[in-house]
């Protein structure tokens, strides 16, 4: 029996490792799709992590490490190409290594009149992904439309007018964290989501979702089996044997985040970075603009999920449980009925 219908990943999402140049601008590609979202690192570096999609289009950047609102950045993301994306230079770091990691949504995005504020939704209904953007009308609980056939469970949203507004990261509209922070989750201020549209929270304050005429862009992922995976896991404090996570496909990029613990950092990793596993494995942290760290958090990615490697609180440590998303390389069988490979 087939466990999905997305047998090809990188049609939907891909990870891409780019070395700058001495000239600026570089089309950067590979990715085996045409990208409407970039998040893209420098990876033996420092530099804030920057952010681009195609519904506020190119050069429009904001920075997942970082509560600014957003900016215009000439010599970032200038445009989305085929199969990639040019990169400007200021992110095209001579001799540099850089992480893309690109999700292929609908274009520009078409206007979505579900619930009680009109968005402008750019959604890929096959791999569960959505770009929106959307102005608050007001400081009262208000819904917007998403776009996807089913209800997202997971979704990042950014108060883009504004500088000093977190983001806010939403886990099946049970508990929220801030990504530009190593604060843990919380159950206040909680957005819910339907198979139609998400709404915001009744809140005096205008981080939470619906300020009165300030412009908010919502990334929304609704769990596709094979092709992405988001929920929690339990630590076992193990330096040696940590615990297996199932996901249903070979991972290429995975995040996670101590709901419990606070002061721990996100942590990132790709299989663009780490294309074996090894005793070493190179991570990054979504909330800082720190360089690549190879020596905690290290992980297995395996045909079928990821098992933790080593004890720290991040990741595995003090019993507390971990937050996760994963997205995959292969899921680990296709409607195609081949399955994938260890990695």
């Amino acid at each position: 029996m087939p466990y999905t219908n997305v047998n090809k990943s990188s049609d939907h999402f891909n990870v891409v490792k780019w070395t700058g140049t001495s000239s600026s601008p570089v089309n950067v590609t590979g990715f085996g799709h045409n990208p409407d979202m970039i998040w893209n690192k420098y990876a033996n570096g420092a530099g804030d992590h920057q952010l681009y999609d195609a519904v506020r289009t190119a050069t429009k950047m904001i920075i997942p490490n970082s509560s600014a609102g957003e900016s215009t950045n000439a010599n970032g993301v200038t445009a989305f190409i085929s199969d990639g994306f040019t990169a400007g230079s200021d992110i095209n770091v001579n001799g540099g290594i850089s992480i893309a990691h690109g999700w292929k949504a609908n274009g520009a995005g078409v206007s979505n009149t579900d619930g009680d504020i009109t968005s402008t939704v750019s959604a890929n209904t096959t791999s569960g992904f959505s770009i929106i953007k959307f102005t608050g009308n007001s400081y009262t609980s208000q819904s917007f439309g998403h776009g996807l056939n089913g209800t997202p469970k997971y979704w990042m949203i950014k108060n883009i007018t504004d500088s000093g507004d977190n983001w806010q990261v939403y886990l099946n509209g049970t508990d929220r964290a801030k990504l530009d922070t190593a604060e843990v989750f919380e159950q206040n201020y909680l957005m819910t989501a339907n198979s139609t549209t998400i709404t915001t929270p009744s809140t005096s304050g205008g981080a939470w979702g619906n300020a009165n005429g300030k412009d908010f862009i919502v990334y929304a992922f609704e769990e596709i089996p094979g092709f992405s995976k988001f929920g929690t896991y339990k630590t076992n404090n193990s330096v040696n044997d940590g615990p297996f996570i199932y996901t249903g496909h070979k991972p290429k990029f995975i995040i996670a985040k101590n709901m419990t613990a606070g002061g721990y950092n996100w942590v990132m990793w790709n299989g663009a970075l780490n294309p074996t596993n090894q005793p070493q494995f190179f991570h990054h942290h979504p909330n800082t603009n720190d360089t690549w760290v190879d020596n905690t958090n290290n992980i297995d990615m395996l045909s079928n999920g990821f098992r933790l490697k080593d004890y720290t609180t991040a990741t595995n440590g003090g019993g507390d449980t971990i937050f996760y998303m994963s997205f995959a390389e292969a899921p680990l069988v296709g409607s195609n009925n081949v399955p994938c490979t260890a990695r």
